[in-house]
């Protein structure tokens, strides 16, 4: 991505663009891939985002806030309709809303059905792209009818085809979004990438390793925070953190057979991190079991979440 000199402030385009999708769509490894560097995680797992994210992507003299929302579903639990109140919210407050599809589904999945039937009963101002994410896996033909399909809606201005894997297709709407930015000075500096803090992008990378070892449910009923962050005399950054888990087993499968799951947990969060945060870093891990962390208010303003 371009990162120059600020032009004339007269010059300058700033804009936020909300993706929204169902879960897995691939949205944050869209906002990755546009922004250059990682700023969401990513697992293979629906409903990984919880928060609110934001990737700064820099092109010509446009700033492009990026918004990865959590994914769009019936909500059954409380965490639930808090992520997908949060995602539309963001949606509303943005100058373009993207919609994020996967080319390769053959048939639309509830998820899916909800989001188009909720993006036309709101009938929003905003500028409403398709993209069409995951081409890589689909045969051209079977690509331009289902671009077709989803344009006949009327909800689309325009729709894009990207592998955001690959990156196919995204410097081209990168582009695009570049030059439907409104004029408006850059919010950000033309470096920064994320307006995250680094105790909560921490936590989301460990959470990130621990969905990634784990299976079903027991991903969705844990909690990472981080609770202790200091640098010693050495100029190693020290970080504490906790895992809430909801039951006394999910704890006991999280530690795994004499304590090697979190081991291995801790070693690929701690890699990850050292080469995020460009420092050194000693990260230690405790797991307590807090049966009622979905019900805690602290939980969701810490993610940026209403507590309803």
């Amino acid at each position: 991505m371009n990162k120059t000199a600020p032009p004339q402030i007269n010059q300058q385009r700033c804009g936020t663009v909300s993706l929204i999708g169902a879960p897995n769509a691939g949205k944050s490894t869209l906002v990755n891939r546009l922004v250059g560097t990682k700023v969401s995680i990513v697992t293979h797992k629906v409903q990984t985002t919880r928060s609110r994210v934001v990737g700064i992507a820099m092109q010509d003299h446009s700033q492009i806030i990026l918004v990865d929302t959590p994914g769009i579903f019936p909500p059954q639990k409380r965490l639930d309709r808090a992520m997908v109140s949060a995602a539309w919210r963001e949606a509303h407050q943005s100058d373009i809303i993207a919609v994020l599809m996967d080319a390769g589904r053959k048939k639309r999945n509830p998820a899916e059905e909800l989001l188009l039937s909720e993006l036309e009963k709101r009938k929003v101002p905003q500028k409403i792209v398709l993209i069409l994410n995951k081409i890589d896996l689909v045969k051209r033909d079977e690509l331009l009818e289902a671009a077709q399909k989803f344009f006949k809606t009327g909800l689309f201005s325009e729709v894009y085809m990207v592998s955001a894997l690959t990156g196919d297709g995204c410097e081209k709407l990168l582009e695009d979004f570049a030059r439907d930015m409104p004029e408006g000075v850059w919010r950000y500096d033309p470096e920064i990438v994320s307006d995250m803090p680094a105790r909560l992008l921490a936590a989301e990378v460990t959470r990130e390793k621990l969905m990634q070892q784990m299976h079903q449910e027991i991903p969705y009923m844990c909690a990472v925070e981080t609770e202790s962050w200091e640098t010693d005399e050495n100029g190693r950054l020290r970080i504490g953190q906790i895992i809430y888990a909801t039951k006394d087993r999910h704890k006991a499968m999280i530690l795994g057979k004499r304590g090697q799951r979190i081991k291995q947990i801790g070693t690929e969060a701690r890699t990850e991190l050292k080469e995020l945060l460009e420092q050194d870093v000693h990260l230690e891990l405790f797991v307590k079991v807090k049966e009622n962390w979905m019900d805690d208010p602290e939980r969701y303003r810490e993610w940026g979440l209403d507590f309803a």
